[in-house]
């Protein structure tokens, strides 16, 4: 994928004239007092967050950081697309996309503010409502800044966090408030939404529901974990969501989000207006659909490793792989081996296969060896005896297309809203989640029949076993938090899931993060590089922020 690297010259100075104001920064009073002036600021609001489908905008690069950060995707080259810092945790100062999330996330703040300072409440259920989805859309901005540049709540409320700024003034530049006085904040606008939003409205805007359900996300983050089930329940108990059937689930970013019974809420892009060539959006980077998108991305052999535990499993058909042309019958797996800097290497293997005499072989090395199977309560695995007389686990499949010697996993999960390659409907919150939530929080309260009960809810539409007990050698935690894997692969979550809960990053699989000396094979929570450098072009115009460290 060639990107144009923008040199720092040219961003510093740009940076020297940002616009911090908001989407409409009409400063008329007569607007906020106009049904219809209120209206159009909040949808500009939305606007600023959702950016648009192809890379602009807060939520495009907000999503890159959660994802690339974590274990489910490996990158099969190299680029230099900034993105590829969070993928490698090389994160530099002056990255452009950290700078579009900090830019465009204050852009909104100070919209929403303008709305909360202004507009009085109680004049009637609509201007309620309006005011109710700028207090959420302010919580979700400062509660996802906190998280990228902030460390983990429950490594030190204390930590530096961001500016929380409440007024509309857009020379007002206070300092990093702490992480525990942005959360204050975050649960503190959640609250008051709640309250507020009463209109019942579609998905794609902030809800009372909505509010509830980031609050028992922002909970979870706190390790609140009473009030996290309380406000899980609320959003369970409303009725207003149900999960989608075992059949549909595959199908779910095809379809609109209104048309989602499972959604919560969501940013809509539009086939019209949102979206151009999709060659830039999130998706494409992740498949290449009706010749369209890079498809440089993939799902790691850490993730397929878990998913295919159960392969009658739902979500297996979020990923596609691509197979060549005529059909190969292979077996693969992943070897460590050792690199050209003395360090580890993990490579993908592909071994054609034959049959003789009813069994399975493939050479190597001019040697013939045995696939093997052994059944196992959900499936049958198979293996064969390298020449150290070790058992090696391998699949049997078809031979794959590759791309630097990785095979091409493509994630579906992204694209193919109503049909084109790589709309997709960014989720924010959806049902699915919230039963993880509470499942988490029960976890951690030592309630493991209850966390059991809400893990089965997701497995059992997903088409897998269901658990009668935690299993020997694991904690109830530890199968929530890989039930989170499975289902939430691909929205974000993964990076903060780990490092919250005080676990380290395992990135010892195939990918291009490997590349080069003094890579990371792990990374612990921590460490400095969990969260992202405040931008550059922030300090230079604003000097009283503080650097994360080195």
């Amino acid at each position: 994928m060639k990107k144009i690297t923008i040199p720092f010259l040219l961003l510093l100075l740009t940076a020297c004239n940002i616009d911090r104001s908001p989407y409409d920064s009409k400063e008329s009073e007569t607007v906020l007092e106009d049904p219809a002036g209120l209206q159009t600021i909040t949808y500009g609001n939305y606007a600023l967050l959702k950016g648009d489908a192809e890379g602009g905008g807060f939520f495009n690069n907000l999503y890159r950081i959660g994802e690339y950060g974590g274990d489910n995707i490996d990158i099969s080259g190299t680029t230099t697309d900034a993105f590829f810092y969070y993928y490698n945790y090389r994160s530099i100062k002056n990255n452009g996309r950290s700078n579009t999330i900090w830019n465009s996330g204050y852009k909104a703040i100070i919209g929403c503010n303008r709305i909360i300072s202004r507009v009085t409440e109680g004049k009637d259920a609509e201007t309620d409502q309006l005011i109710g989805e700028n207090y959420f859309l302010r919580a979700y901005v400062y509660f996802s800044m906190v998280n990228v540049f902030g460390r983990p709540y429950n490594q030190g409320a204390g930590n530096p966090g961001v500016p929380l700024k409440t007024s509309d003034d857009v020379n007002d530049l206070p300092a990093r408030a702490t992480v525990g006085q942005i959360y204050d904040q975050v649960v503190s606008d959640l609250l008051k939404a709640e309250q507020l939003m009463t209109v019942d409205k579609s998905n794609i805007y902030a809800s009372k529901q909505a509010a509830q359900a980031l609050l028992s996300r922002v909970y979870l983050y706190m390790e609140n974990n009473d009030k996290t089930i309380e406000y899980a329940d609320k959003v369970i108990n409303s009725g207003k969501y149900a999960l989608l059937s075992r059949a549909e689930l595959p199908s779910y970013a095809t379809k609109k989000p209104e048309n989602n019974t499972e959604t919560i809420f969501a940013f809509k892009y539009n086939k019209d207006g949102d979206y151009s060539d999709g060659w830039y959006t999130i998706g494409s980077m992740y498949a290449n659909i009706q010749n369209v998108g890079w498809g440089e991305m993939y799902a790691s052999s850490s993730y397929l490793d878990l998913i295919n535990q159960n392969p009658q499993d739902a979500r297996v058909k979020f990923i596609s792989p691509k197979y060549t042309d005529p059909a190969t019958p292979v077996a693969y797996w992943v070897q460590q081996g050792t690199n050209s800097s003395g360090g580890a290497s993990y490579n993908y293997v592909f071994q054609k296969t034959f049959q003789q005499g009813g069994n399975t072989y493939f050479t190597m090395n001019n040697v013939n060896y045995q696939v093997q199977s052994e059944v196992t309560p959900n499936k049958t695995s198979y293996y064969f005896i390298n020449s150290n007389n070790a058992k090696v686990y391998v699949e049997l499949d078809k031979d794959m297309d590759k791309r630097n010697g990785y095979p091409k996993f493509y994630i579906l999960k992204c694209s193919l809203q109503e049909g084109v390659p790589h709309l997709w409907s960014p989720v924010v919150t959806r049902l699915a989640e919230i039963y993880l939530n509470r499942a988490e929080a029960y976890a951690k309260k030592g309630n493991a029949t209850s966390a059991l009960a809400d893990i089965n809810t997701i497995r059992t539409r997903a088409g897998i076993p269901t658990y009668t007990a935690v299993p020997a050698g694991q904690t109830a935690l530890e199968i929530t938090l890989q039930e989170r894997r499975l289902e939430l692969a691909f929205e974000a979550h993964r990076k903060y899931d780990v490092y919250r809960n005080k676990l380290e990053m395992n990135r010892q699989y195939p990918g291009s993060h490997l590349n080069g000396s003094n890579v990371f094979y792990t990374i612990p929570y921590t460490h400095n590089r969990i969260v992202e450098y405040i931008p550059e072009q922030q300090i230079q115009i604003q000097p009283n922020l503080t650097q994360n460290p080195d």
